[in-house]
């Protein structure tokens, strides 16, 4: 299956998009689907966001999808052992690029919604865990039923995604292949250049997690 990972941010996207009392206070699960109705909404009722208009794309990211991301953790599990290779500086850069690639995916994939179905499985886990797998199936006319897992994590801001298996495939681990051979290439500096490069206009490419 081709380009999954736009399906997985259209439903990370309207499934986190939380205000921020609620998003601190909520289970993971009852935070997942007490917002996704209101949020399918919106992008179903708007149609500069199915068009994909730059700045509201970019505004209902910005406010709703980023404050449930730790961003931090993914990239260093991305970078994996070659994390410890770069500078505190080359560290921060990495996170700002990797969270730039992202946010192109998921404002494309709202853009792209159309008439995704989701389904949420009930949520299994002890009731102090501070690590959780949010499960979830989503059907689209047309195409092969898939299932979309949320790993998320209890932090003081509330309930925090860190990472996403598209059919079981980890998107850590497929960006984790990736950045390997870049840093076998280029060092941590090629890394980096090659995420800025993906980053700047002409150069974003989806990335397949699945076929």
């Amino acid at each position: 299956m081709q380009k999954l990972i736009f399906t997985s941010a259209l439903v990370l996207a309207t499934s986190v998009a939380a205000p921020l009392s609620l998003a601190q206070d909520a289970a993971p699960d009852v935070l997942v689907k007490t917002v996704t109705s209101d949020v399918l909404a919106i992008i179903r009722q708007d149609k500069d966001i199915q068009a994909g208009n730059p700045s509201k794309v970019a505004d209902l990211v910005e406010t709703r999808i980023l404050p449930h991301f730790d961003f931090a953790r993914m990239t260093q599990a991305a970078v994996a052992r070659n994390w410890r290779l770069a500078t505190p500086e080359q560290q921060e850069a990495l996170t700002t690029e990797f969270k730039t690639l992202l946010v192109r995916t998921y404002s494309t994939a709202l853009s792209g919604y159309r008439d995704q179905v989701i389904e949420y499985k009930p949520l299994r886990a002890a009731p102090d865990a501070t690590e959780v797998t949010v499960r979830s199936d989503v059907q689209q006319s047309g195409r092969e039923r898939m299932t979309i897992d949320y790993d998320m994590e209890k932090t003081p801001a509330g309930w925090k995604v860190y990472d996403i298996k598209i059919a079981g495939v980890s998107l850590v681990t497929t960006y984790r292949e990736t950045f390997a051979g870049k840093v076998r290439d280029g060092g941590i500096e090629g890394l980096i250049k090659s995420l800025w490069d993906k980053n700047r206009p002409g150069g974003f490419k989806t990335v397949n997690v699945a076929r």
